[in-house]
């Protein structure tokens, strides 16, 4: 028996990315899986988004687990688009026991004001379509999980003006994200469905691996290159590495889905090798 054997999620952002890596590493452990990823480009979002070719390829990685899947093209920001796709994931599956709301974007360094209003559609409003649309299907006990980040949590990193209005917004909507999650978390308890957030470091996907993360991890070279980058990326750290990987995460998402974390719940789960300790070291207290 799998750790969450015969359970179905719901992923958000699941084409590629850490949205894949939560599928996959679910469907091990028994899960059967919804998948939407919106598949569209953000005008203000500098690295192009997933392809149907990546959701295509999710679904059949999951089949390969011998579970079953259903994948379907939703955009967060669109509640009744969402509603409409995540009903058609019950009414193939049957139920519905966990959502993932893992969709974001990190439109930074564009001047365009947009960008701070996409950061919030996708990285906040996205989060709370997911579990409202959720929320009719999900039984007692249930989990909600989000994804937030460290570096909203930590002053003068997305929220510093290299990254411009889009690096704002993300700030923004992944400190909303824990504000949500908290409160919540006390609002769902009484159905014992608990909600949690985990906030990564630096993770190897295609929003860390772009032209946009290069210049503002190495704002002292005109053109850095990915190679320049890794230099740089450690800094974030109290551990010695530079990113983690999108398994990593997805091991802390594995826990707050499963039925072992039934009394976990309001949880801000920093998986970021010390990169906020580093920040912000514990002051003693004795």
């Amino acid at each position: 028996m799998g750790r969450v054997e015969g359970k179905v999620v719901f992923i958000t952002g699941a084409a590629r990315g850490q949205g894949r890596a939560h599928a996959l590493q679910l469907a091990a452990e028994g899960a059967d899986i919804i998948a939407v990823d919106s598949l569209e480009d953000i005008a203000t979002n500098e690295y192009p988004m997933a392809r149907q070719s990546d959701l295509d390829e999710t679904a059949k990685q999951v089949e390969a687990l011998d579970r079953r899947v259903v994948a379907l093209k939703a955009d967060v920001r669109d509640r009744a688009g969402l509603r409409a796709a995540l009903d058609q994931g019950v009414a193939e599956l049957g139920r519905l026991d966990a959502v993932v709301a893992q969709a974001g974007i990190a439109p930074l360094g564009s001047p365009d004001q947009q960008a701070f209003l996409d950061a919030v559609q996708v990285d906040f409003v996205g989060v709370v379509n997911a579990v409202e649309a959720a929320l009719p299907h999900l039984a007692d006990g249930a989990s909600v999980v989000a994804t937030g980040s460290l570096a909203a949590m930590l002053p003068a990193t997305t929220d510093n003006p290299a990254a411009g209005p889009g690096g704002q917004g993300y700030t923004w909507a992944k400190r909303a994200v824990a504000s949500f999650v908290n409160d919540l978390a006390l609002v769902l308890a009484p159905r014992s469905i608990r909600a949690n957030a985990v906030h990564p470091t630096n993770v190897n996907t295609h929003m860390l691996n772009s032209d946009i993360m290069y210049k503002l991890f190495r704002p002292d070279l005109p053109s850095p290159t990915r190679e320049d980058a890794l230099l740089a990326f450690p800094a974030m750290n109290a551990m010695p590495v530079g990113f983690v990987e999108p398994e990593d995460i997805a091991q802390a998402v594995l826990f707050l889905v499963s039925d072992e974390s039934r009394f976990v719940t309001g949880m801000q789960l920093r998986v970021d090798a010390g990169g906020y300790l580093k920040a912000r070291p514990q002051q003693p207290t004795f």
